[in-house]
């Protein structure tokens, strides 16, 4: 969303689109996560004004939700769903693969959503052993997709189960951030995987 909608104007349309309730300016910068509770509320202003959001009084405090009638309102649910786009799209790639991975997930930054466009997005695909070429293919159209959906650069992290085992017997810091973090679009669950292993 940052990348197309740099403002304030993105994580308030995120949070409207979050939520179906009215809520106030204060509790839709809670909600938003950003910025000021002032530039929230002149978001939301120019948002009513362009008709995207529906304001009403109750007391004295104004109410906002979003205009879901609006014919711009499919164009902000896309914008908000690219995330889960991308996830979709990551997991038909690799249930299309001739070799099937053990597990494939996005962990750092674009699983927690709090990337930008400078940063790489990070994939970790276990597998069984064997046909280190095909796979190298495989990775290489994995790359390329990436940049191609998202415009990110793409770093894989790619282990057989075996090499992960021995990532989780020495304990290497980063199996800290795959069990915190991943998001796992194909195969099995990755504390799953980091269980077998561990000490």
């Amino acid at each position: 969303m940052t990348a197309l909608v740099p403002s304030l104007d993105g994580p308030v349309l995120e949070a409207l689109a979050r939520t179906s309730r009215p809520v106030t300016g204060r509790e839709m910068h809670r909600l938003a996560g950003a910025g000021s509770e002032s530039g929230v509320r002149l978001v939301l202003t120019r948002l009513v004004e362009h008709g995207l959001v529906n304001a009403s009084q109750a007391g004295r405090a104004t109410l906002y939700v979003a205009n879901r009638e609006h014919v711009a309102w499919p164009l902000v649910e896309g914008l908000v769903n690219l995330r889960r786009e991308f996830f979709g799209r990551l997991r038909q790639l690799a249930a299309s693969w001739p070799l099937v991975p053990v597990t494939v997930a996005v962990f750092g930054s674009a699983a927690r959503g709090d990337g930008d466009v400078d940063s790489d997005i990070d994939v970790l695909v276990v597998r069984a052993a064997g046909d280190d070429t095909a796979w190298d293919s495989q990775l290489g159209d994995l790359r390329e997709r990436i940049a191609a959906w998202t415009g990110n650069a793409c770093q894989v992290y790619e282990l057989t189960e075996d090499e992960l085992a021995e990532h989780i017997a020495v304990r290497e810091p980063i199996v800290d951030d795959w069990r915190r973090d991943a998001a796992v679009v194909f195969g099995q669950p990755v504390d799953r995987l980091t269980t077998k292993g561990a000490p």
